[in-house]
């Protein structure tokens, strides 16, 4: 059972959270909850789930003997050594052949998109962890080719100022997810043992690459939401007015970042209470205003003139 369990938290199922940008693209097209499309797209989240499992498991065997140095990843099935690197491997290999049929049974392009992140994330192991920015960018760049296969699946067409702002915002979580790395080690040295780039992320530097990031992604989210084309397919401008809960939830991260209660994105999604009840009320909202736009205008105007 204890090794069952091992095999379970080598795959990192709280991960799998992050892979809800696949649903990015049907929702704002408002066609998620056609049955054909819904399927299509549940079917893509899974195979990207297994597929970043695959990613979680390269990166642990790589990364084993850096793992233990770190105060919790040294915990990691790999680096306790409760699983070993080469059924690591076996493990990644079966996952890898399911999502690619999983992937191929949606549809080809969905599958080539599933593999570049593939690549990506394997440039991203072998090489680009050890490239200042660069790292992060590959990271946040991931995150778009999971929003890309969502609307690949259904097909639809994205709005460029949506991916932009999906691509920033993922660089305030990269940067952040850096920050609070450095925070867990008592020097720079120490933290260096454990990633090399984190001897030349500082504090200052990761704090002002926070807001800017953080900036850019609140106004290209505005921008999204003004844009004619948005205008026209919700029937409303309404989705501007959740901007305010945008701003506190990148707020209220920051905030929790720059404090030391969080170790990561996931650790804060899955945890912090006043952060969890801003992206749900968020989440009601938009999914209100971008199926029932015109009949949210209507009684917004009913209820504001009484005409």
């Amino acid at each position: 059972m204890g090794m069952i369990v091992n095999y379970v938290r080598l795959l990192r199922p709280p991960q799998w959270v992050k892979n809800v940008f696949v649903f990015a693209g049907p929702v704002f097209a408002r066609q998620v909850f056609d049955s054909g499309v819904l399927g299509r797209t549940l079917l893509t989240f899974a195979a990207f789930c297994l597929l970043s499992s695959v990613v979680y498991v390269v990166n642990d065997v790589v990364d084993r003997e850096e793992d233990r140095l770190h105060p919790r990843k040294r915990n990691r099935p790999i680096a306790s050594g409760a699983v070993g690197p080469v059924s690591a491997v076996v493990v990644a290999l079966v996952l890898l052949a399911t999502c690619v049929a999983m992937l191929l049974a949606v549809s080809s392009a969905v599958l080539v998109v599933g593999l570049t992140y593939f690549a990506l994330m394997m440039l991203y192991s072998f090489v680009l962890k050890r490239r200042m920015l660069l790292d992060v960018i590959a990271i946040s760049a991931g995150f778009v080719l999971r929003a890309l296969a969502g609307a690949v699946a259904v097909p639809v067409v994205v709005s460029p100022w949506l991916i932009t702002c999906t691509f920033t915002l993922c660089l305030f979580l990269g940067f952040s997810k850096r920050r609070c790395e450095l925070a867990a080690f008592a020097d720079a040295a120490e933290a260096g043992l454990h990633r090399k780039t984190l001897l030349r992320y500082t504090p200052e530097l990761l704090n002002h690459l926070l807001s800017v990031t953080a900036g850019i992604a609140v106004v290209t989210f505005l921008l999204y939401c003004m844009d004619d084309r948005t205008v026209a397919e919700l029937g409303t401008n309404y989705l501007i007015y959740t901007g305010p809960l945008v701003v506190y939830g990148i707020f209220r991260y920051a905030m929790l970042v720059e404090s030391g209660r969080a170790s990561g994105p996931t650790d804060v999604v899955l945890s912090d209470l006043p952060f969890i009840a801003t992206v749900v009320l968020w989440s009601v909202l938009a999914v209100t205003i971008v199926y029932l736009g015109p009949d949210v205008r209507v009684w917004a105007h009913h209820w504001l003139f009484g005409a």
